[in-house]
């Protein structure tokens, strides 16, 4: 993708955008992951895309790259049972809100995907991750993040393979939750979770 939007945005005086993404929405296990990031004017960074584009390996050498060179980053993490309070759009509001209330770096613009923010200074874009360089680059951050928590979390829980399908949806993930019951890192707001079999302990 090209950085068109984003220096166009520059050239108009915006010169700190700060561009925002979550991973983890859809998946019935695990956290959301909101990420922020500032990237420098004028910067190219081969082969940045939207993080759904890119293979596993391809997204963790560019999230690498991305924190080396970006004015500023943050990730937050939002626990599963905080999205079963207060749903997953309202996890993501509140992770983009204190994601631009906690970065280390005075911006003149957000840019967040789809979500509109309470801020005079926010552009919500409709597909932000495939327009904007630094929605793009948020959504490498919180992806990488996203599965290596996954990963990690695959060693306490290993019945449910957390490391293969990152707690998303797939028939795998379904027949073992069905098998096991779900774990304390389900989310208990999600349909096939409530009508899982067993509980586990």
């Amino acid at each position: 993708m090209t950085n068109k939007y984003d220096e166009k945005l520059h050239k108009e005086g915006y010169k700190v955008i700060v561009g925002l993404d979550e991973a983890g929405r859809g998946p019935m296990a695990g956290p959301l992951v909101v990420a922020g990031v500032a990237l420098p004017e004028g910067i190219v960074i081969e082969d940045l895309d939207d993080s759904k584009k890119l293979s596993a390996k391809k997204r963790e050498a560019l999230s690498k790259e991305i924190k080396e060179k970006a004015l500023a980053y943050k990730i937050i993490f939002i626990s599963e049972k905080e999205v079963d309070k207060i749903n997953v759009l309202e996890a993501s509001k509140k992770g983009m809100i204190e994601v631009l209330e906690t970065i280390n770096i005075a911006y003149d613009l957000s840019l967040s995907d789809a979500i509109k923010l309470p801020f005079e200074n926010n552009i919500a874009l409709i597909k932000g991750d495939q327009i904007s360089y630094n929605i793009a680059a948020a959504s490498i951050l919180a992806k990488v993040a996203r599965d290596e928590y996954m990963i990690e979390l695959d060693k306490k829980y290993p019945e449910y393979n957390f490391k293969k399908h990152k707690g998303y949806v797939t028939k795998e993930h379904l027949e073992l939750l069905n098998k096991y019951g779900p774990s304390k890192v389900h989310r208990k707001s999600f349909k096939p979770v409530t009508q899982a079999k067993k509980v586990a302990n």
